[in-house]
């Protein structure tokens, strides 16, 4: 009879009776040990030259064919003489000419190296370049009246940082600011009992400071000093005496929502519910006077100008019959 056993049975019944182990020596773990003789650090004395010479004729030809590098290439980082970005404090005293003409001077920067990030797209800027031009051409250099007024008045809009209110609790307060001057909406903020009035009056002075420094608003009569104070009419229908049409005043105010955090809020029985701790933001549009003296003579002209209404106004009568329709 033969008997069915698999071979490698076999072999590991052999090699128990041939070397004599621990009976538990199948639970002690194998440690294979493999050498590569191919992975040999490398030592000084080998000759890396001669094994790392390319074989392949396709490589020497590219290595040969390849063009070498500048020495003369301009320093990168560095400021232009005229840079309005360098500190003298920062960069020290200016060398005297003698000592400038001993340190080498660098080469003149090429504007083609930043042509990539400057004009990235030369043909889309030829044609929109071409394209303004025409347009100009057919309007025959007239202005619409937007560009007109941005060309003539000034504008400033300011966002602030997100406040810790509401915006319920923002809203009347923005309410009360709009068409005041600055500085009677930064009095009205000084005295309001409300908590947030704190961050409000510190946002119009942040507003009205930037209004002057970037857009140079509310520097006096010193361009028109022959204006005569006059009386005009706000669009809610406010009378509001002008004396300098430079004066900044608050020409829109509103609030916008910003981020929230969450704090528990432990209540009975186990219970916890989640407040909300709410941001809001306000964001203000300032003018000069002179913006609401053009806008109340557009409302009195348009006034004028409305044609006075008629009961029965005289137009022609058409369709006459002899007879009643009915």
């Amino acid at each position: 009879m033969s008997l069915h056993l698999p071979s490698r049975r076999v072999v590991r019944s052999a090699a128990v009776l041939t070397f004599p182990q621990a009976p538990l020596a199948f639970l002690t773990p194998i440690i294979q040990r493999r050498t590569a003789f191919s992975l040999r650090p490398w030592n000084k004395g080998d000759d890396v030259a001669s094994r790392a010479k390319p074989t392949n004729p396709l490589t020497e030809e590219f290595l040969r064919k390849k063009p070498v590098a500048p020495a003369d290439r301009p320093a990168r980082g560095g400021l232009s003489s005229s840079s309005i970005f360098e500190d003298e404090e920062l960069a020290g005293t200016k060398p005297d000419d003698a000592t400038e003409q001993k340190v080498q001077k660098l080469p003149p920067r090429n504007p083609l190296m930043m042509a990539a990030a400057l004009d990235p797209d030369p043909q889309s800027r030829l044609r929109w370049e071409r394209k303004m031009v025409i347009r100009d051409i057919h309007k025959r250099g007239r202005l619409t009246k937007t560009q007109q007024l941005k060309r003539e008045e000034r504008v400033l809009l300011s966002k602030s940082h997100d406040f810790k209110t509401s915006v319920k609790k923002l809203v009347p307060l923005a309410k009360q600011i709009v068409g005041k001057t600055v500085e009677e909406a930064i009095v009205q903020m000084r005295f309001s009992k409300k908590k947030v009035a704190k961050d409000v009056k510190e946002h119009l002075e942040q507003a009205r400071n930037e209004a002057i420094v970037r857009r140079g608003m509310g520097l006096g009569l010193g361009a028109n000093p022959t204006f005569q104070p006059r009386q005009i009419q706000t669009k809610d229908g406010k009378r509001v005496q002008v004396v300098d049409p430079t004066t900044l005043y608050v020409d829109q105010a509103w609030c916008g929502k910003g981020l929230y955090g969450k704090t528990p809020d432990h209540r009975a029985r186990g219970q916890i519910y989640l407040m909300k701790n709410r941001t809001t933001s306000l964001s203000v549009i300032l003018k000069e006077e002179k913006t609401r003296i053009r806008l109340h003579e557009e409302r009195e002209k348009r006034e004028q100008n409305r044609k006075v209404w008629v009961q029965l106004p005289n137009r022609p009568i058409t369709a006459q019959r002899q007879y009643y329709s009915w």
